[in-house]
């Protein structure tokens, strides 16, 4: 093993919180007060996201669609943009790190292991995440799928990243809480891969799991375990 690719929302960043704190207090201003909030949208947000991937619909585009299904209501550009403006202010303020990844980071730098982030994300949005939350100077590089044909778990984004690290696919790991995107993504890249398995949801994956990432140990030219 020569490196690792880490994912970054909900395998290093707890984005999965910030969202669901951001979305309850910024719909709480609109009214929006019911006890599935966070739920729908984190439903709305995954559908029209994956668009976004597809690259059926711009960045900007599936932010504005997410604001008028979750009001349920027609409304401009401009007014989606400056409603969703008030979610992503709370969303922002409370992004913050697991307290297994700088340590997990480390680690694999020492054991003299290139280290970087593949992340199905917008390059600028998350170099932001990462450069306020001290990651960048944890990590050797990040890919985010924004500048690439497609993100994961398409081979092309995992391609492009080893290219980036000057491994092979054999000598990369790929580690991540999606058993789809990061795992059997990876694997069919010709990756290894560990799924971040935090809730316990994976029992019976068939794949290497962990459930923090304090499990993890590196190696380099050996295998991660």
């Amino acid at each position: 093993m020569r490196a690792v690719l880490f994912d970054l929302d909900d395998t290093l960043v707890d984005q999965e919180s910030a969202s669901d704190a951001a979305v309850v207090a910024w719909a709480a201003t609109l009214g929006v007060t019911d006890t599935g909030v966070a739920r729908r949208w984190s439903g709305i947000s995954h559908r029209h996201y994956a668009r976004y991937q597809r690259r059926e619909v711009t960045f900007t585009g599936q932010r504005r669609d997410r604001v008028r299904e979750f009001l349920g209501r027609e409304m401009t550009d401009a007014e989606a943009d400056e409603l969703f403006a008030g979610y992503l202010e709370r969303y922002e303020a409370g992004w913050s790190i697991f307290g297994d990844a700088v340590p997990a980071l480390r680690r694999a730098r020492a054991a003299g292991l290139t280290v970087g982030i593949l992340t199905n994300g917008e390059e600028g949005q998350q170099r932001r995440k990462v450069d306020r939350l001290g990651l960048a100077g944890e990590i050797d590089l990040l890919v985010a799928s924004s500048v690439l044909p497609a993100g994961k778990p398409d081979p092309r984004a995992f391609g492009y990243a080893v290219g980036l690290l000057g491994t092979a696919p054999a000598e990369t790991l790929m580690v991540g809480n999606s058993l789809g995107k990061d795992v059997l993504g990876a694997q069919n890249a010709g990756l290894a891969a560990v799924l971040l398995d935090r809730a316990g949801a994976h029992p019976g994956a068939g794949v290497r799991r962990v459930r923090s990432l304090d499990e993890l140990t590196f190696r380099a030219g050996g295998r991660t375990r």
